[in-house]
């Protein structure tokens, strides 16, 4: 999971602020006896939006000449790095068989070359084969122990899975312990769950109903929630928390609904957590006996270990994603309290087998709840709202 990868990085709407830093910092190369300075500028994003002017002198082995370089970095706060590995791993392998078929005696000789890619991983693989065989007798037209020798050059395909996950931590990353990793979620998390938990009850202090929808990118998440608003505004106050990489796109249709909405861009963040969520309140006047719906980032994989406070998880599939999707991803589906396939007025026009979805949702989380809506033409909309009235009675203070 990407409790591990340093993502992160988010600004909520009407949370901006400036500040100017200087540092010198010297850092000396040494490319062929000549030295070089830089100045650096960086830029970090965090809500906050920081200047910093760096001089830095590096001392590096190269040879013996000189630069001067000049670098200016920008800091929005709550930093955010990018990695970007590429690995590529050559294995030459020689292999020697010896097999005997019948009357026949053969060797092997074999140099496999593949490529694969695992994970960011590519490997690559040579194959060649030189095959010496010997027949004995009444082997066509040859006689006893003639040898042949043969050489050529085959093409094999190769299925190899690797499973990463099979560790305690459940994720690989490279050179670090899975104990390690174990300890780096544990401690996110629990900083996450005390945030999650401080939300929760701040919420049914108020008697709000929060609803985290989780889902891939084009699910139709915002649409839904358009209708839905649109069709319950005159029921239920409705306020609503979006979360996207960059944009306020998602927030200002939901605003053309005439509901309260306030965006928070998570920048390289792939998931909101609940420290957003919190500051994300803090903006958003949530009225008491209210909804509020949460749209995560579009994401199948990291938001399901993120508690927000919210009281169930909603997870969104749509008809064109295909019927697998809870067997591939199904930590997700295990997370959540309702799952919602989307679409069901594409089905006369797909491949898609509504019984086998469903029988994978239930394989991977028995207890889940699911309905068969489609937000353009309302269709099953009616059960979904059902389920949201239920639940906002049980969430209401006097």
């Amino acid at each position: 999971m990407c409790t591990v990868c340093g993502c992160g990085t988010a600004s909520v709407e009407g949370e901006k602020h400036e500040h100017k830093h200087s540092h010198a910092h010297r850092h000396a190369h040494s490319h062929g006896g000549q030295e070089h300075t830089h100045e650096h500028s960086h830029e970090h994003a965090h809500g906050h939006d920081h200047s910093h002017d760096h001089d830095h002198t590096h001392d590096h082995g190269h040879g013996h000449h000189d630069h001067d370089h000049d670098h200016d970095h920008d800091h929005d706060h709550d930093h955010h790095h990018d990695h970007d590995e590429a690995h590529a791993h050559a294995h030459d392998g020689e292999h020697g068989h010896d097999h005997a078929h019948g009357d026949h005696a053969h060797d092997h000789h074999h140099v496999h070359s593949h490529t694969h890619a695992h994970g960011g991983v590519t490997h690559e693989h040579h194959h060649e084969h030189g095959h010496t065989h010997a027949h004995g007798e009444g082997h066509g037209d040859h006689s006893d122990s003639v040898e042949h020798a043969h050489t050529g050059a085959h093409d094999h395909d190769h299925t190899h899975t690797h499973d990463y996950g099979a560790g305690i931590a459940g994720v690989h990353v490279p050179g670090m312990s899975q104990e390690r990793i174990v300890q780096i979620e544990r401690d996110i998390l629990g900083k996450n769950n005390s945030y999650a938990n401080a939300n929760r009850a701040a919420l049914a202090q108020k008697g709000v109903l929060a609803l985290n929808f989780v889902s891939s990118p084009g699910s139709g998440k915002t649409s839904l929630l358009v209708r839905t608003i649109s069709d319950l505004k005159d029921k239920f106050p409705i306020a609503v928390i979006e979360g996207d990489q960059q944009t306020s796109n998602d927030a200002e249709r939901i605003r053309a609904t005439g509901a309260k909405a306030l965006q928070v861009n998570t920048g390289k963040g792939c998931h909101l957590d609940a420290h957003m969520v919190g500051h994300a309140l803090e903006h958003l006047d949530v009225a008491q006996n209210s909804l509020l719906f949460i749209e995560n980032v579009g994401n199948l994989v990291c938001p399901a270990a993120f508690d927000l406070g919210e009281a169930h998880k909603v997870v969104l599939l749509s008809t064109t994603e295909g019927e697998d999707k809870p067997a591939k991803y199904p930590d997700m589906f295990a997370a959540a309290d309702l799952m919602i396939l989307n679409k069901s007025d594409l089905l006369p026009h797909l491949d898609f087998d509504v019984g086998a979805c469903l029988a994978h949702a239930l394989r991977v989380n028995p207890r889940l709840q699911t309905f068969v809506v489609s937000a353009r033409t309302g269709e099953g909309l009616a059960s979904f709202y059902a389920w949201i009235s239920a639940r906002a009675a049980l969430a209401r203070k006097p």
